[in-house]
């Protein structure tokens, strides 16, 4: 499509979604070239944009070919889950859980069919879709599901670097398991497949020749086993079976070091081995600008790293900053959306 569409779903009703989501598209209202369409309750949407203050008209529209009306005019496609009788904010609450679901349902469906360019998820609370059924842990599961996929993965963008027009990319070998786990879960055919994994999404979004650096995960790199032999055993063997390949790898490298050389432009992506490994860094670097997109979907999907901010919903107190940063990484992604089709499809 000639204008990028997204659909940005508003997340939990009664977290900070729905504030966030109106902040981020009163803001890019009026630009013409995208298209923000918010997904879920209109009522939920509109009383987020009454707690955050904005002078704005929230428009019900019946499909995503609507014609923006400009500035001061955000768009939602109304799921009406909830109709009227939106739930208390802050509360768990199993309505606000489905409705939540709903959303996440009509926006890949579009993104599927093609009538969206990708899709832009704000935070669900993973009690409320639970209480509404839902088996997931999340929403890369869910989207797993609805999409056909079994395995994803999670691609941090660190936007705001040191150099110019450079963004660091940051991937996973484990995701959410305790770090005990995630630390008998590293082997060389794991962190193999990790690697392939990190550089084909490297060049799915755009970076045609991408140079990935494998971190180490004992202090110093192991020092050649004194602290450990993960990195003799599982990560250098893995690196080297990579680079036979004709791939650009570097590593183990040890992790104190590996995040700021590539932000600086050394390396394009960083492959972390845990949670805390690769979120530290980012979220410490630039916790509004640091984006997460989901990579082996085949559609584009970007997200907010944050939760839903219950102690704080309603009151008017959410910085969007990080919506607004998924968004534009959105736009900026949309160009690829063909590209994610075909190879992750």
């Amino acid at each position: 499509m000639t204008r990028p569409v997204l659909a940005v779903t508003l997340g939990d009703p009664v977290g900070i979604g729905p504030e966030i989501t109106a902040r981020t598209l009163a803001e890019v209202a009026g630009q013409t070239g995208h298209h923000g369409i918010a997904v879920g309750d209109a009522e939920a949407l509109r009383r987020g944009a009454r707690a955050a203050g904005l002078d704005t008209e929230v428009r019900a529209v019946s499909g995503f070919d609507a014609e923006p009306a400009g500035p001061g005019v955000i768009d939602v496609f109304d799921t009406g889950e909830l109709g009227a009788d939106v739930p208390e904010w802050g509360k768990v609450d199993a309505r606000a859980g489905r409705a939540a679901v709903t959303a996440i349902e009509v926006a890949t469906r579009a993104a599927l069919d093609g009538k969206v360019s990708g899709i832009v998820t704000g935070p669900i609370n993973k009690e409320a879709i639970w209480k509404a059924g839902s088996k997931h842990l999340g929403h890369t599961e869910m989207l797993g599901e609805l999409t056909g996929v079994t395995r994803q993965d999670t691609m941090f963008v660190v936007r705001n670097t040191a150099v110019e027009g450079h963004h660091l990319r940051i991937f996973f070998t484990t995701r959410h398991v305790a770090l005990r786990t995630a630390l008998d879960q590293i082997t060389a055919e794991r962190v193999g497949k990790s690697i392939r994994e990190a550089v084909t999404a490297l060049q799915v979004f755009g970076t045609e020749a991408p140079r990935l650096a494998v971190a180490a995960i004992n202090p110093h790199g192991g020092e050649n086993g004194a602290f450990g032999d993960e990195e003799i055993v599982h990560i250098a063997p893995a690196v080297e079976a990579a680079r036979a390949e004709g791939l650009d790898v570097s590593g183990p490298v040890p992790a104190d070091s590996v995040f700021h050389q590539g932000l600086v432009g050394r390396y394009d992506g960083v492959l972390s081995h845990f949670h805390d490994q690769g979120h530290i860094p980012a979220k410490t670097y630039d916790f509004d600008g640091t984006i997460s997109v989901t990579v082996g979907l085949p559609i584009l999907r970007t997200s907010v790293d944050h939760g839903t901010a219950f102690d704080i919903a309603g009151t008017g107190r959410a910085d969007h900053g990080t919506m607004l940063s998924a968004y534009l990484a959105g736009v900026d992604y949309s160009p690829f959306a063909d590209r994610i089709r075909r190879t992750y499809g």
